[in-house]
């Protein structure tokens, strides 16, 4: 059953269109990998991610004309990024602008070592090393 699914993306909803898509890209080092404007949904979907769609789940970035703020609420938790060298990815960030939420160091009640940063809209993304 489960080789019947594919993970395809996850969507967000972002305030500005274009600073979120220089984060993903020019911070994260995804590439936008397309772009849908919906004039008559009053929308525009970005979608970016590491590789493409059909082999790589992706991140689409969803704009609601005329909408500047979210509230995100307390459901959703975070995105996940594997790195190979945590202390100096976050320090590239730190340099590039980003904030960081939560400093390299081990989870708690266990060895492996994260981080956790913010989007410019607000939204966690952990940072996990892994060699």
């Amino acid at each position: 059953m489960s080789s019947e699914f594919q993970y395809l993306h996850t969507m967000i909803r972002v305030n500005d269109l274009e600073e979120s898509v220089d984060f993903y890209t020019r911070m994260l080092g995804m590439k936008e990998l397309r772009r849908n404007d919906v004039p008559d949904g009053k929308y525009t979907l970005a979608f970016v991610g590491y590789g493409d769609e059909k082999s790589n789940t992706v991140l689409e970035l969803t704009y609601n004309y005329g909408t500047d703020r979210y509230d995100q609420g307390n459901a959703f938790g975070h995105l996940a990024l594997g790195v190979p060298d945590i202390k100096t990815t976050v320090e590239k960030l730190r340099a590039g602008g980003v904030k960081i939420a939560r400093e390299p160091g081990p989870v708690k009640f266990g060895t492996t070592v994260i981080a956790f940063i913010e989007d410019p809209n607000g939204y966690k993304i952990e940072l996990i090393e892994r060699h």
